[in-house]
């Protein structure tokens, strides 16, 4: 097409210089029968009237290239292209965020184990994966990693969605290995905060030997942990919204004191999260292998 253009522009030019040439050595005689023949002299009242008429058929051509319906569709989809980019950056990747992403697939695994699994068997894994004091006591490497595995409620529970968008969030910013580092600080210290106290108040008589064992597992103090962290690398007034919020409804469930190892190791895990704002800060503005914020 480029070239055939070319050459169409090449003969015009020619066939031009040529009448310009015969315009030079005299008129040329019209031939009857032919429309729009060039003339060689155009009478001078009357160019302005040409270009006047030439204008407003260009913009009109210009006007209905640039509004056909391709044109703007591929707009539309240009202009679209970086919000949905936006939202998908929510979302979990293999690529993106593995560490979040590859921790979802197990939670999924065991949220199916405990859904069609015989139940007594569901019941003896969760009772050896719990971090109560009596497992904590004789294996507490394999209690504290075991105990992460498993959601309570399933994977339907809301924290599972609270899970994939603030660990997204954060690995994103700081990387795998930190990110991996503030759920695992939340999740061991708050338990070990938790449980301990419990021990102490056996021996000492205040609880009876009975509070040894419970059913203690989930990812509830590591994910508050990481609400935490991330809140630090939020914008000031994103960051008072999220700590607002979340700080509210730990207060209320502290109020109604349900389930008091849980009720106090969530206030705990997500402070737990705020102390590690000075080295999060740093790492999220490019620093040690994370994505800036």
């Amino acid at each position: 097409m480029r070239r055939a253009t070319d050459g169409a522009v090449h003969g015009a030019t020619s066939r031009a210089g040529a009448g310009e040439r015969d315009g030079e050595q005299g008129a040329a005689p019209l031939l009857d029968g032919i429309p729009r023949q060039r003339r060689t002299e155009e009478p001078a009242d009357r160019a302005p009237a040409r270009a006047a008429v030439t204008a407003p058929a260009a913009m009109s051509v210009s006007s209905s290239v640039s509004g056909s319906p391709a044109s703007v569709a591929s707009f539309a989809s240009f202009a679209s292209a970086p919000r949905r980019a936006r939202w998908a950056r929510l979302l979990p990747t293999p690529a993106g965020t593995p560490f979040t992403f590859g921790y979802l697939l197990v939670l999924a695994a065991t949220s199916l184990f405990m859904a069609h699994a015989d139940p007594h068997t569901v019941e003896e894994l969760l009772s050896a994966s719990s971090t109560d004091v009596a497992h904590l006591g004789r294996t507490p490497l394999l209690v504290l990693g075991a105990s992460a595995l498993w959601v309570v409620d399933g994977f339907a529970s809301p924290y599972v969605l609270g899970f994939a968008l603030v660990l997204t969030a954060l690995e994103r910013r700081i990387g795998g290995w930190r990110t991996a580092g503030v759920f695992l600080l939340g999740h061991v210290v708050a338990t070990l905060a938790t449980e301990i106290p419990v021990g102490l108040s056996v021996v000492a008589g205040h609880l009876p030997r009975s509070s040894l064992h419970r059913l203690d597992y989930g990812i509830s103090f590591g994910l508050m942990a990481s609400v935490g962290a991330l809140a630090g690398l939020l914008t000031p007034w994103l960051r008072a919204l999220v700590l607002g919020g979340v700080g509210a409804m730990l207060l209320n469930d502290l109020l109604r004191l349900a389930d008091p190892l849980a009720d106090w190791g969530h206030p705990l895990a997500l402070l737990l999260g705020v102390a590690c704002w000075p080295l999060l800060r740093r790492t999220g503005t490019g620093g040690g292998g994370g994505r800036p914020g």
